[in-house]
């Protein structure tokens, strides 16, 4: 037996096989991490031109002057602003429109994230009876189509007098974002080990204290991503802003883009509006960019243990 400290010289044969063997090994690993094919970045620049082309558009036809605003051309020359100044003009409450969707969007992803935090934990941790059922059916809430709830929303709120109201536009969002919200959080909790909560409550903690401490902390990624997806829902809802509002001062964003006038009255204020899209769109984008990382830690947490 070789001494400890000491390597094993392999001669003859056997050295001659353990070589052929650790290059042929090496070889394969080798021709796996960088046998990318091409078309694999063909492909993916293609998606992401796909994308960003309807984008692209509405940035340079915002940049167009309000005489070129049908051209066809790739990049506006000259650049002008005229479009953005259009879109911020007090006649159209533009600016106003934008608090409004801040609002809106800001108070539905509070109270969204919230309830379904509470929701999700319980339906994680707690064992009940029919709690599958229940779990259900609150995906199932989710397949009823937004326009299918508009009539009924709509004589809800016009007999209780909540026409023109901020909380007409934020609870229709969270009905919609609540069943979304719940099914990420709760797969999120039920990915974690409750040794975790066993191991604060051990040390003096209690219940609520442990879930606020060590559970919420650590559930950060997946609290974080449902908070983006149910802003940029709630920024982008348009159907039932437009139906439960007719005065312009308590309008959104989107509403009031779609709501533009032309210098006559009757044409078509395509460069305005295309302006007013890069002023809604763009903060989302760059949320989005800013916290990508974030994101995705969020929609892959629990994918692989």
């Amino acid at each position: 037996m070789p001494p400890a400290g000491s390597s094993v010289q392999l001669a003859g044969p056997l050295a001659a096989d353990a070589t052929r063997t650790a290059t042929g090994v090496s070889g394969k690993r080798g021709k796996r991490r960088g046998g990318t094919s091409p078309w694999a970045y063909v492909g993916i620049a293609a998606i992401v031109l796909y994308c960003l082309a309807p984008f692209y558009w509405m940035v340079v036809s915002a940049l167009r002057r309000p005489a070129d605003q049908f051209s066809n051309k790739a990049f506006p020359w000259p650049i002008s602003l005229t479009n953005f100044e259009s879109a911020f003009k007090p006649s159209n409450g533009f600016g106003r429109a934008l608090l409004n969707s801040l609002v809106v969007a800001g108070l539905t992803t509070i109270l969204t994230l919230i309830i379904g935090i509470t929701a999700a934990y319980v339906l994680a941790r707690l064992e009940f009876r029919f709690k599958n059922v229940i779990l259900a059916a609150i995906i199932a809430t989710s397949m009823f189509p937004g326009i299918s709830l508009l009539v009924p929303l709509l004589k809800l709120f016009v007999s209780i007098h909540w026409i023109n109201t901020f909380q007409a536009m934020i609870l229709p969002s969270m009905s919609f974002a609540l069943p979304l919200a719940v099914f990420n959080l709760t797969a999120f909790f039920k990915q974690m080990p409750f040794a975790l909560e066993e191991a604060a409550q051990i040390d003096g903690a209690s219940p609520m204290q442990a879930f606020r401490k060590v559970i919420l902390p650590l559930a950060a990624p997946g609290v974080f991503t449902t908070a983006i997806l149910t802003f940029i829902a709630a920024w982008n809802e348009f159907i039932i802003a437009l139906s439960v509002t007719n005065k312009q001062d308590m309008r959104t964003a989107p509403v009031i883009t779609s709501l533009f006038t032309g210098q006559y009255g009757y044409d078509q204020p395509f460069g305005t509006q295309m302006a007013a899209g890069v002023v809604v769109t763009v903060p989302l984008v760059i949320l989005v960019l800013f916290f990508q990382r974030r994101i995705v830690e969020g929609l892959t947490s629990g994918g692989v243990k």
